[in-house]
């Protein structure tokens, strides 16, 4: 399924995007929905949410989860900073997935990452106690940079944790599209979560 912005309730929660109290994790930059597809198929007792910012992406990830045939995901075709700035509750979400973002790689465009101060402090914000914040690149500048920062601003985050490579048992058996160009092709990919501590 797939939402628009403007469609969406004011709140957004497992009860109002679901109708029910499944724990909630949201994918922020989801592409052609590769990891939300095979997350929430394997994880029927969650709710999953990807937003993705770029229509025709969007459109294939929704697809995608149509096929797969579940229904314990959906795809948010906007802008991810607006909804976790003040559409989500603090302390509601069991995760929150970034695979291999934009690098914006020039300086002046920096600032428009996904990873910056203000989204930093949103997801340690609307994260519970416990919960997970994911975040793979295989830029090593971005990945540096945005340890240092997480550091710096959200402490309540703790000490990144390295997620191990797994081996692929099949074509699709990756994180992402992204991860699975990276890995035929050799480039190195960081890999680390947080638990979410508390204030």
């Amino acid at each position: 399924m797939l939402r628009e912005v403007e469609s969406l309730p004011g709140r957004l929660s497992s009860e109002s995007l679901f109708g029910n109290g499944k724990p909630l994790e949201i994918e922020i930059g989801s592409g052609k929905g590769l990891f939300l597809a095979n997350a929430a198929e394997s994880n029927p007792g969650h709710n999953f949410v990807g937003i993705e910012i770029v229509a025709k992406y969007a459109s294939h990830a929704a697809a995608r989860l149509a096929r797969a045939k579940v229904e314990n995901a959906l795809m948010i075709c906007g802008n991810a900073e607006p909804l976790l700035d003040g559409r989500i509750e603090s302390s509601s979400l069991e995760a929150v997935h970034v695979y291999f973002p934009d690098p914006w790689w020039k300086k002046k465009h920096r600032k428009r990452r996904v990873l910056n101060p203000k989204s930093i402090r949103n997801i340690s914000r609307v994260l519970k106690s416990g919960g997970r914040f994911h975040f793979w690149t295989d830029v090593l500048d971005y990945f540096e940079q945005t340890v240092e920062l997480i550091a710096e601003i959200s402490p309540e985050l703790g000490v990144p944790i390295p997620e191990e490579e797994i081996e692929a048992e099949h074509d699709l058996d990756y994180r992402t599209h992204f991860e699975r160009r990276s890995r035929k092709n050799q480039i190195p990919v960081y890999r680390v979560r947080y638990e979410q501590r508390g204030p």
